[in-house]
């Protein structure tokens, strides 16, 4: 199996951002802890289950349909060739190649059939082919979104375990854990997106921090309706 980064950051702020908000949900509706871990953990394996499949399904769909387009143009190469050729110039005449130069681009370019196939792909169907295996992905997305997707609930695990009921001093536990996961999956992120870490860091634990405070209101005013 290859890892994949990208996808296991991606299942790793749903992760944490899905399953903070079912924990201040709860909290907000002042419902006990084993609320909160059977929510909790169902949202883990339900939810990071589905999103895996749906990576899977999606990942598979695009690789299908760039296999599906690729087959079209070497159709077209084979039995048009000229007109194949033309889309080549064009294209190059558009990037500001002219005269002789344009010329020995297109020769070049169509004299190899993998490297023909490969720029009408890119440049005239804007299609890059993706070497990722879906179910590595769709393993990656699992493994990042249950992973990260943990942490929120282990103070409640722990004060459980140990036999104290203390919801508000796990919740207190669980922001600053999962705060401290935000921040750090985002800076990951941003590291490989080659952008600012800290900035990238800051944003992942806005956009973490706006579900929960959502979560706990909507959860807190249901419990006052119901009340």
């Amino acid at each position: 199996m290859k890892w994949h980064f990208d996808d296991f950051i991606y299942g790793s702020i749903d992760g944490a951002v899905t399953t903070f908000a079912i924990v201040a949900g709860v909290m907000g509706a002042s419902l006990p802890s084993t609320i909160i871990l059977i929510l909790g953990f169902a949202n883990l394996f339900a939810d990071g289950f589905s999103m895996a499949a749906a990576n899977y399904q999606a990942s598979k769909a695009r690789n299908e349909f760039i296999e599906m387009k690729r087959r079209q143009e070497e159709w077209e190469i084979d039995n048009l060739e000229e007109q194949e050729r033309e889309e080549i110039r064009e294209i190059y005449r558009e990037k500001g190649f002219k005269d002789e130069l344009l010329e020995d681009v297109v020769r070049i370019i169509t004299s190899k059939r993998k490297v023909w196939i490969d720029t009408m792909m890119k440049e005239e169907l804007g299609l890059i082919e993706d070497e990722k295996n879906p179910l590595d992905s769709s393993v990656s997305t699992f493994v990042g979104f249950n992973l990260v997707g943990l942490i929120p609930l282990i103070p409640f695990m722990v004060f459980m375990i140990i036999g104290i009921e203390l919801n508000s001093e796990a919740f207190g536990y669980s922001i600053v854990s999962v705060a401290a996961a935000f921040f750090l999956v985002g800076m990951i992120k941003g590291k490989i997106v080659k952008k600012s870490i800290l900035h990238s860091g800051i944003n992942t634990l806005i956009i973490g921090g706006v579900a929960a405070i959502v979560a706990y209101f909507v959860g807190y005013g249901l419990n006052f309706l119901v009340s």
